[in-house]
């Protein structure tokens, strides 16, 4: 029982405790426990990133096209009846039904993704704005209006891009600050 040697290699068997507080303790997505964390979830991940990436292939195309080619060519033998007619109208409704959720998933997915990548550039990169976190609060026409200060931003960088000026919005305020025109 007072074994030490079996005992350190016990201990080192062991992930070690993480610190809550600490900033380091992102999670380990590589571990069991994380892939227990939803198993369901995760194989609908997996289903739906397959199924989403395969619907975006020729082969798929090609696949739906065949379809509708074939449900064509045989309109004549079924006399073009209401039959026939519901045939490709049900079969479509069903594949464009679920391919609703499975691709909104991939792109809930992506977009946390992308966000998380986002934030952590801006977070590791000082100068940039911390006003582009939480953008995606903003609606339509806030965003043409950002949208459009940036491109100035770029215009003016174009201009001035011998001095290799670092441009930012924070050089002035954001668009809305009632600075609509251009400088």
């Amino acid at each position: 029982m007072g074994n030490p040697a079996h005992h350190h290699h016990h201990h080192h068997a062991q992930p070690r405790p993480v610190d809550p507080d600490a900033l380091g303790s992102m999670p380990n997505t590589g571990t069991p426990t994380y892939a227990r964390h939803s198993a369901t979830l995760t194989r609908f991940d997996r289903f739906s990133a397959h199924v989403t990436r395969w619907a975006g292939s020729p082969p798929a195309f090609a696949a739906a096209l065949a379809c509708v080619l074939v449900w064509a060519a045989v309109g004549h033998l079924f006399k073009y009846s209401e039959n026939w007619q519901l045939v490709i109208n049900t079969g479509t409704t069903i594949v464009t039904f679920l391919m609703v959720f499975l691709i909104q998933q991939s792109q809930n997915k992506d977009s946390v993704a992308l966000h998380l990548k986002l934030n952590e550039l801006l977070a590791s990169h000082k100068q940039a704005s911390n006003r582009m976190i939480g953008i995606e609060d903003l609606d339509e026409q806030d965003l043409r209006d950002v949208a459009a200060f940036y491109v100035r931003l770029s215009e003016r960088a174009k201009q001035t891009g011998a001095q290799k000026e670092l441009h930012s919005i924070d050089d002035e305020g954001m668009p809305t600050d009632g600075q609509r025109s251009p400088p």
